[in-house]
């Protein structure tokens, strides 16, 4: 790491909008603090309870950023970094992240070594890997829309060689199938708290599905929620089962029957979310050219590395 970036000291006030009696105590701190500013497009926000810290993208400008929660302090994490996008950490808490640039999906090891977990379907070339989920048995699940390829912001621009916008998973041994093909660009994705059902956002739709999970496969794929304000990126799952997804006025809320709870509104567009802290309890906001964070009356369902469900 090298570069200290100092954060921007402030906060603005959280602004909880209740559109159905079941929101009732989900709120949290009165004020969204903003941990650092400065980004052209900051995403997959991922958080290392061990580190006791946060990792984001910034894609155009092709770094991966890192607060540290005991100080404050904002670094370089790493430069170039393959115009990555979204972050998670698997059962080892090791860093499994998408590369736009490089048309992968990648893992940190603990001894820093990058290792390539897929870059090819079929032979072809991925598009741009998106964001990234880890079942609790070690398979990796990721989105692979266009927006790395389109042109030359986020990425390199080049063709399609897949076919469309689909998601894949990676097996533990390593072997990668293709488990949707129906998606105009996915995008986000989130696995319930029992890993029954998977959730998956559909940007150019402004949609968000949800598929039961059976072993390696998914079935069903029916609509969950129509984003009411932009549209969906990423998304995560609380203890209850209640789905958090970034929108262009803030954190949409919904139950897991899909109605839309209520809001949290934030003052720029979120691109992604996460829950972390010790406890889970700690909203992480990507939006836009700032991270915001609060504490809330919620905890985020138990990652892959956690020892409880």
């Amino acid at each position: 790491m090298s570069g200290i970036l100092e954060p921007l000291a402030g906060t603005v006030p959280a602004v909880w909008e209740k559109l159905d009696d079941r929101f009732d105590g989900i709120r949290g701190d009165h004020h969204l603090e903003r941990l650092w500013t400065g980004g052209r497009w900051l995403e997959g926000p991922a958080y290392s309870p061990a580190g006791r810290y946060l990792v984001w993208s910034d894609i155009p400008n092709d770094r991966i950023l890192r607060w540290d929660e005991t100080s404050y302090q904002v670094s370089v994490f790493r430069q170039p970094a393959g115009y990555t996008n979204g972050h998670t950490l698997d059962q080892q808490g090791r860093l499994v992240s998408c590369e736009h640039g490089n048309r992968r999906v990648t893992r940190t090891e603990h001894t820093g070594q990058v290792t390539v977990l897929a870059d090819r379907h079929e032979g072809n070339r991925l598009n741009s890997p998106n964001d990234v989920v880890v079942q609790r048995d070690g398979s990796v699940w990721f989105t692979d829309p266009a927006y790395g390829i389109d042109n030359d912001l986020e990425g390199y621009q080049a063709e399609i060689e897949t076919g469309g916008c689909h998601v894949y998973r990676i097996a533990p041994d390593g072997v990668l199938t293709r488990v949707a093909d129906d998606f105009d660009r996915p995008n986000g994705l989130a696995f319930s708290p029992d890993e029954s059902l998977l959730y998956i956002t559909d940007t150019e739709r402004a949609t968000m599905r949800v598929f039961t999970v059976d072993g390696d496969r998914i079935s069903g794929g029916e609509l969950f929620a129509e984003c009411g304000n932009g549209a969906f990126d990423g998304i995560r799952v609380d203890t209850a089962g209640r789905v958090w997804a970034s929108a262009a006025d803030g954190v949409h809320v919904y139950h897991p029957d899909g109605t839309l709870l209520g809001k949290l509104l934030v003052p720029e567009v979120v691109s992604n979310l996460t829950f972390g802290g010790p406890k889970r309890n700690r909203l992480f906001i990507t939006a836009t050219t700032s991270v915001y964070s609060l504490y809330t009356t919620v905890n985020g369902a138990a990652p892959p590395y956690a020892a409880h469900v």
